[in-house]
C-alpha cells in the first residue's frame, strides 16, 4: 500500500514536473528571439545551477561533477548539451509549440537507431514499427512539399537527436557513473559553449525580457527537481509516459498566447508521435531496456539523470522489500 501511494505520488508529481517545463519553454518562447538563443541558454544554465543541491548525493563530492569513468563520453554530452539546448530555444522561438514538440517528440525514434547502430542492440519489429509511426507522424504534421519548411524545423530535430545521442552516451557509460557527473557535463557544456558564443554577440535584455529569461531557467530547474523526486518515488515506466502531457499544454499556450492553431492533420500527425513514444516505452520496459530519458525543456540533457535516478531508486526499492 505504502508503495502504491508512493507511485501515485510520483506520477503526479511527473504530471507536475512537465507542466512546469512547458512553463518554461513557453518563457523563452514569448522572447520572439530578442535575445540570441545562445544567451538565454546561458542565462537558463546559470540558474540551473538552483538545482545542484538536490542532485549531489550523499557522499558525492563537487569535483564528482567533472569526473567519469569515460571523459571521450562524458565530453560528448558536453557538446551536445550545449546544441540541444541551443537548437531547443531556435525551435520554440521560430514554430508553434506543438510543432516543435513533434519533432522534438522523435527522440524515442532516434535511440532505438542509434542504439542499434552504436550498442549492437537487438531491436526486434515492434519497435521498428513505432520508430515508422513516428516519422509517418511527423510527415503528416509537417507536410513537406506542402508547406515551407524553416530553420526552426531543422533546429527542432537537431534537438531531438543531440538528446539521444547523450541518451546512448549514458547507455554506454553504464550505471556506475554517477548523477552528478551526468548532470555536470551538460550544465559546464552549456554554459562553456554558450558563454563562448555570447562574447561577440552580447544583447543587454530589457527589465521584462530579463523576468521571462528567469521565468526560463528557473522553471527548467524547478522541473528537473520535480522530475528527480518522481523518479525517485516510482518506476521509470510510470513517470515516462506523462512526458506527452506537454503537447496539451503547448497547444494550450499556443491558441490561448501565440495565436496559433492545430489543423486535422497536425492533430492527426500528433496523435502517431505519441502512440509511437508510447509503444517505445511499452517495449523497451518489457525488455528491461533502459527507458529513454523524457523530452523536457530547452534544457533536456540537464535531466537525463531522472531516469538514473529512477533505476537506482527502484533498485534500492527492490533490495528493501
Amino acid at each position: 500500500m505504502i508503495a502504491t501511494q508512493s507511485h501515485i505520488r510520483g506520477v503526479l508529481l511527473a504530471f507536475l514536473a512537465y507542466a512546469v517545463y512547458a512553463f518554461s519553454d513557453a518563457s523563452v518562447k514569448i522572447l520572439h528571439g530578442a535575445v540570441p538563443a545562445y544567451q538565454a541558454a546561458f542565462i537558463g544554465a546559470v540558474l540551473g545551477i538552483v538545482a545542484l543541491p538536490f542532485i549531489k548525493g550523499r557522499g558525492d563530492r563537487w569535483s564528482d561533477m567533472v569526473a567519469t569513468s569515460n571523459r571521450w563520453l562524458w565530453l560528448l554530452r558536453f557538446v551536445c548539451a550545449a546544441i540541444g539546448s541551443i537548437a531547443s530555444i531556435i525551435a520554440f522561438t521560430k514554430l508553434p509549440m506543438a510543432e516543435a514538440f513533434c519533432l522534438l517528440f522523435l527522440l524515442p525514434c532516434f535511440v532505438t537507431i542509434l542504439s542499434v547502430i552504436f550498442l549492437k542492440e537487438d531491436v526486434r519489429w515492434q519497435r521498428w514499427a513505432a520508430v515508422i509511426i513516428g516519422f509517418l507522424g511527423v510527415l503528416v504534421v509537417l507536410r513537406p512539399g506542402f508547406r515551407e519548411l524553416s530553420i526552426g524545423h531543422l533546429a527542432a530535430a537537431t534537438g531531438g537527436l543531440v538528446a539521444a545521442i547523450s541518451i546512448v552516451a549514458v547507455r554506454a557509460l553504464g550505471p556506475a557513473e554517477k548523477l552528478l557527473s551526468l548532470y555536470g557535463s551538460a550544465l559546464l557544456g552549456i554554459l562553456f559553449i554558450s558563454g563562448v558564443l555570447m562574447v561577440s554577440d552580447l544583447t543587454v535584455p530589457t527589465a521584462q525580457e530579463w523576468l521571462f529569461l528567469a521565468g526560463y531557467g528557473l522553471f527548467g530547474a524547478l522541473g528537473n527537481v520535480f522530475a528527480m523526486t518522481s523518479a525517485r518515488m516510482a518506476p521509470a515506466s510510470l513517470v515516462a509516459p506523462p512526458q506527452y502531457s506537454q503537447m496539451i499544454w503547448a497547444i494550450g499556450f499556443g491558441y490561448f498566447i501565440f495565436n496559433d492553431s492545430v489543423d486535422m492533420p497536425m492533430a492527426f500527425g500528433i496523435a502517431l508521435i505519441i502512440c509511437s513514444g508510447l509503444l517505445t516505452l511499452v517495449r523497451e520496459r518489457k525488455r528491461g531496456t533502459p527507458l529513454p530519458t523524457p523530452v523536457l525543456s530547452t534544457d533536456s540533457q540537464a535531466a537525463l539523470a531522472t531516469t538514473k535516478a529512477a533505476t537506482s531508486g527502484n533498485e534500492t526499492e527492490a533490495a528493501s522489500t
